[in-house]
């Protein structure tokens, strides 16, 4: 199986030396057979509806980011909105 770290780094917006693209490439395959050979769960082993899990109550910050830092991290700005690709034409 063959990944193209190359690509994974520049969707993730990721520069990675030469030099570390073989080590990369060996960690993303060694994910992914672990992954490949996870067991399948089986019915013992799902939660039981009797005992429901208790969530924590989502609460909202207001004003926990300033837009100027929030747009510092935006690939592209323009008149303090963000630049996207034109997705209909």
């Amino acid at each position: 199986m063959d990944i193209d770290i190359r690509h994974i780094a520049k969707l993730a917006r990721l520069e990675i030396a030469d030099s570390e693209l073989a080590q990369f490439e060996q960690q993303m395959k060694n994910i992914v057979g672990m992954v490949e050979n996870m067991p399948d769960i089986s019915d013992e082993l799902k939660p039981d509806p009797n005992t429901p899990m208790r969530l924590r109550e989502d609460k909202a910050q207001a004003n926990k980011f300033t837009r100027e830092e929030l747009m510092k991290n935006a690939p592209s700005v323009k008149a303090g909105c963000l630049v996207v690709p034109k997705t209909v034409e």
